[in-house]
């Protein structure tokens, strides 16, 4: 085989690599516009990132019902849309950032202080603190010990605006407010339902 078919051949396998690549990427990006969440019998319903039961995608908060809202520096707004208690023994909090200013936003003040996360760009640093209890609940962590929470949150441009979901352990059955708090922001006080 002479080099040059060898290198046509490994040009088209190449071609052929980043071809399947880029599929895999749009078809994972896909989605949206899907009629919220309703199914026609040929697609599956669609499913948030945020499990509420600790299986596997379950339905998104519902984006309408505000329960909380933080306002911060260079107009970034955080709408809080449920806090639920798990039966898993966790609470998850769901909301929207959205970017009201005039440059581009990064979380990189939100994310916690450890070294060993993987995402600069996250709201790992968020706590929900039970004031009656005087107890600070921090985001819970996988065994890789990345966050239970939104990553890669950087670059939301003004305008735009993102989900966030944060999991954090479960305060007592008797404890139903707590304060939501993000670093940079004011605390929003909000309910636990079940």
């Amino acid at each position: 085989m002479s080099i040059r078919r060898t290198t046509k051949a490994a040009r088209g396998a190449v071609a052929m690599a980043s071809a399947v690549g880029l599929a895999l990427v749009v078809a994972g990006c896909g989605g949206g516009g899907d009629g919220g969440g309703q199914t026609d019998g040929k697609n599956p319903p669609s499913r948030s990132a945020t499990p509420k039961d600790g299986g596997p995608g379950t339905p998104a908060a519902d984006s309408s019902k505000v329960i909380g809202e933080m306002k911060g520096p260079d107009g970034v707004v955080v709408t809080l849309n449920s806090v639920v208690r798990d039966s898993g023994g966790f609470v998850t909090v769901s909301g929207t950032v959205a970017n009201h200013g005039s440059r581009a936003f990064n979380a990189i003040d939100w994310r916690s202080n450890e070294t060993d996360l993987r995402s600069r760009s996250s709201i790992s640093g968020a706590t929900l603190v039970d004031k009656a209890g005087k107890k600070r609940y921090l985001v819970l962590r996988d065994t890789n010990h990345e966050c239970l929470c939104t990553t890669g949150l950087s670059g939301l441009l003004p305008g735009a605006s993102r989900p966030i979901f944060a999991q954090f352990p479960a305060p007592p059955a008797n404890v139903t407010e707590v304060d939501f708090q993000l670093p940079t922001m004011p605390p929003a006080s909000v309910q636990i339902t079940d």
